[in-house]
């Protein structure tokens, strides 16, 4: 493989690149052919550009413009989006790019890129490939987050028209019609000698720096070998409301050192019941279940002045 230098020299010089833009996303329909007319004006030359609006397609359609042979594999979409790309680009020597037209867009912000359109194509244009870690929900990679207990079961039910309509506010809406039925999960998480058990309606893992749109804490990102497990909330249905109003309005203020977080680099997570399991917002089997990290496993267009450990 190149090194980060020669691909990030390699993509500045040939501008090599394929697009898949997933039009089921929130935006990707409306902006898949601006998208398309911004990479030409910068210079990228498209080997393939593919908008995929119909269910099972994105994942062909990323396979089929690996097959190309780009430099930069640009990936138009939401976290759902950038995990599939990024689980078929783990360890290849090809950049992953990210337009970020999602709802939430953790991964983008976790990385520092801009969510508007043309500034996002600015940083495939003039930014440098770095390194980042992923996530592993047993063999399956993931950008940014496990959920455990609501958010699964939210994913199961959000529809699609709502995220498109309303963007980040379809999940609060869907989890408080959900609220009043939920049963609250026993979970224990075991990492290593210490074993911790939690009494929550919902239980994250996290790789990367936001959720929902929100900072997790202020000392989290996609580089630091670091996976971060924390409830939120206990037993009951008001201390999940009030903690998750807590954690949107201090995430940016708080950090790792202080309750309930759990920074580790492997964990073992069981629940009192089988318990669905959401990957970066895609349902992905049930607990138990391991989850690890692969470090420095995907190459990623960053800005100019992203800190790559």
């Amino acid at each position: 493989m190149r090194t980060k230098q020669e691909l990030g020299a390699a993509i500045r010089r040939d501008r090599r690149a394929v697009l898949v833009v997933n039009a089921r996303s929130r935006r990707g329909r409306r902006l898949y052919e601006h998208a398309r007319a911004l990479l030409t004006r910068a210079g990228f030359e498209l080997l393939g550009a593919y908008p995929a609006d119909r269910p099972g397609e994105l994942e062909r359609s990323l396979d089929d413009a690996l097959a190309l042979g780009p430099d930069l594999l640009v990936a138009g979409g939401g976290d759902g989006t950038q995990s599939a790309a990024a689980r078929l680009l783990a360890h290849r020597d090809v950049a992953l790019g990210l337009l970020p037209l999602g709802t939430t867009n953790n991964f983008a912000r976790t990385l520092g890129l801009p969510l508007d359109l043309a500034s996002a194509v600015a940083v495939l244009a003039d930014g440098k490939v770095i390194d980042v870690d992923l996530g592993l929900a047993g063999d399956v990679p993931f950008a940014n987050h496990v959920g455990v207990g609501m958010s699964a079961d939210i994913m199961l039910r959000t529809p699609p028209a709502l995220k498109r309509v309303t963007g980040r506010l379809a999940y609060p809406a869907t989890a408080l019609a959900l609220l009043a039925r939920h049963r609250a999960l026993r979970a224990t998480v075991r990492a290593g000698d210490a074993t911790h058990e939690f009494h929550t309606h919902q239980l994250y893992v996290a790789n990367g720096g936001f959720h929902a749109g929100r900072p997790i804490t202020a000392d989290t990102d996609a580089d630091d070998r670091l996976l971060v497990a924390y409830p939120v909330g206990g037993p009951t249905r008001r201390g999940l409301l009030r903690d998750t109003a807590r954690n949107a309005a201090t995430g940016a203020r708080r950090t790792l050192a202080e309750t309930p977080f759990l920074a580790v680099g492997e964990l073992w997570l069981e629940t009192d019941r089988p318990a669905r399991v959401e990957v970066d917002g895609e349902l992905c089997g049930q607990t138990p279940i391991r989850i690890g990290l692969a470090a420095n496993a995907l190459r990623v267009m960053a800005p100019a002045d992203a800190l790559d450990r």
